[in-house]
C-alpha cells in the first residue's frame, strides 16, 4: 500500500507527454507530484515546421500551449534541460535555461519524451566538416533560430543550397525551402535534395515515393542519389569523387535521442533510444517510461511515427498512472499503416494510408488546419504562466 507523496519527473515536452498532461487535467491524484522539465519557450508543434520555414506562420505562432496545460493539470514545469540522469540514485540533474545553479530532481516515477537532437560529434566523424559548416534539421529551436539568416542572404544573392537526407524531414524541408527562398529570395536559386545514399522517401508508404519524385520535378528541385563524404566551405564531396558546389548544406538525417543517455546504466538500442518494452516501460528498469525519439520497441520494429502519435501518448498516460496506483499496465500495440501528410510547400500536400493516396493544395489546408487545432491546448486565466527554475 502506497504512502507518502510520489514524485513524477516527465523530461521533455514531446506529443506524449502533452498527451500525460491532458489526462492530468481530468484526474490528477493528490499525492501524485508532477514536474516537467523542458527548455523554454513552449516547443514548435513539429508537424507546422514546414510552415514556418516556408515563411507562412512565425515560429512564435506555432508553439503548443504547454504552460495553460500544466496549470490545468497543475503541474511544476522547470525550465532548463537534463544535464545528467542517475538512475539508480532515483535523480535528475537538471541545467536551468537561465544559466543558473544545477536543479536536482528527485523522483519515483520517470518518464521520457525528448525532442529530437542531432549527435554532433557523430555527425563529425560520418561528415567531416559538417560540425562547423552544416545546419542541422535537428533540434528544431536551433534550426528555426538560425534559418533567417539564410534567408537573409538570399535576399543578397542566389545561393545553392543542399538538403541531405532521404526521409520525410528532408522532403518537407527542400521543398519549404524552396518556397521561401524562391518566393523571398534572388532569381536563381538552386534547391538539391542528396540522399546520401539513402533510399528516397524510404520512410514513407511506397505509394507516396513516386509522387515525392514527380513533385520535386515539377517544382525544379533538383535530386542526386549520392552517398556524401565530407564538407568544405565550396560545397558537399561525393562519394563519387565529384564536388556540389553549395553555400548552404541543411542536415536532414534521422532524429536522434539525446546523447546523455548513453551515461546512463538504462538498456539501450543501437541508436541510444531507451529499449522499450509493450507497455512503453525501459526493459532494464520497470520506474522509467519512453516514447517518441527517446524510446525503440524491442519487439518490432514499427514506424517512429506510429510510436510517436497521440496513441502512444494515451497508453503512456495510463500506464504510468497504473504504475503510480499499483495497478495492471495496458500494452501499446502501434499502427503498422500510418497515416501519412506530407507537406510540399504550404501549398500542397501529399496523403496517403495503406494503397490509398492522394495530393493537392486541399491536403495541405486539411494537413494545416489539423495541426493548427493541436496547437491549441487549454489556456489559465490571464497571462501565461512561466516556467519555473
Amino acid at each position: 500500500m502506497r504512502s507518502g507523496i510520489t514524485r513524477l519527473v516527465l523530461i521533455g515536452a514531446g506529443p506524449a507527454h502533452r498527451e500525460v498532461l491532458a489526462r492530468l487535467t481530468r484526474h490528477h491524484p493528490a499525492d501524485l507530484q508532477v514536474t516537467l522539465l523542458a527548455p523554454p519557450p513552449a516547443p514548435v508543434h513539429e508537424p507546422l515546421v514546414p510552415a514556418v520555414v516556408a515563411g507562412r506562420y512565425t515560429a512564435d505562432s506555432c508553439r503548443v500551449g504547454l504552460s495553460g496545460l500544466l496549470t490545468l493539470a497543475h503541474a511544476r514545469w522547470v525550465g532548463g534541460r537534463c544535464a545528467a540522469l542517475d538512475v539508480e540514485g532515483r535523480l535528475v540533474r537538471a541545467a536551468p535555461a537561465d544559466g543558473g545553479a544545477p536543479i536536482d530532481l528527485p523522483f519515483d516515477l520517470l518518464s521520457l519524451d525528448t525532442a529530437a537532437t542531432t549527435d554532433r560529434e557523430a555527425l563529425e566523424q560520418r561528415l567531416p566538416g559538417a560540425r562547423d559548416l552544416a545546419l542541422p534539421r535537428y533540434p528544431t529551436e536551433a534550426f528555426l533560430g538560425l534559418w533567417p539568416r539564410v534567408v537573409s542572404l538570399a535576399h543578397k544573392r542566389p545561393l545553392s543550397v543542399a538538403v541531405i537526407g532521404a526521409g520525410a524531414a528532408a522532403i518537407e524541408l527542400v521543398f519549404a525551402a524552396a518556397q521561401r527562398l524562391r518566393a523571398e529570395g534572388h532569381a536563381g536559386t538552386i534547391l538539391t535534395l542528396l540522399t546520401d545514399g539513402g533510399v528516397l522517401a524510404g520512410d514513407l508508404p511506397p505509394a507516396v515515393a513516386s509522387r515525392v519524385r514527380r513533385e520535386l520535378k515539377r517544382q525544379r528541385i533538383h535530386v542526386l542519389n549520392e552517398p556524401c563524404t565530407g564538407l568544405t566551405v565550396d560545397g558537399v564531396r561525393l562519394a563519387n569523387g565529384a564536388l556540389l558546389r553549395c553555400d548552404v548544406p541543411l542536415v536532414a538525417g534521422v532524429a536522434q535521442a539525446p546523447v546523455w543517455l548513453r551515461d546512463t546504466p538504462l538498456a539501450l538500442a543501437e541508436g541510444g533510444q531507451v529499449l522499450v518494452n509493450r507497455f512503453q516501460q525501459s526493459l532494464s528498469h520497470p520506474n522509467v517510461f519512453a516514447a517518441g525519439h527517446a524510446a525503440r520497441r524491442d519487439d518490432h520494429a514499427y514506424p517512429e511515427a506510429a510510436t510517436a502519435s497521440a496513441r502512444a501518448g494515451a497508453a503512456l498516460a495510463h500506464n504510468l498512472l497504473a504504475a503510480f496506483e499499483g495497478q495492471p499496465l495496458k500494452p501499446h500495440w502501434p499502427a503498422q499503416r500510418v497515416f501519412t501528410r506530407l507537406s510540399c510547400g504550404s501549398d500542397r500536400a501529399i496523403a496517403a494510408w495503406g494503397p490509398l493516396r492522394t495530393q493537392g493544395a486541399w491536403v495541405a489546408r486539411w494537413k494545416d488546419r489539423d495541426a493548427r487545432r493541436e496547437v491549441a491546448a487549454p489556456a489559465p486565466q490571464g497571462e501565461d504562466a512561466a516556467p519555473q527554475a
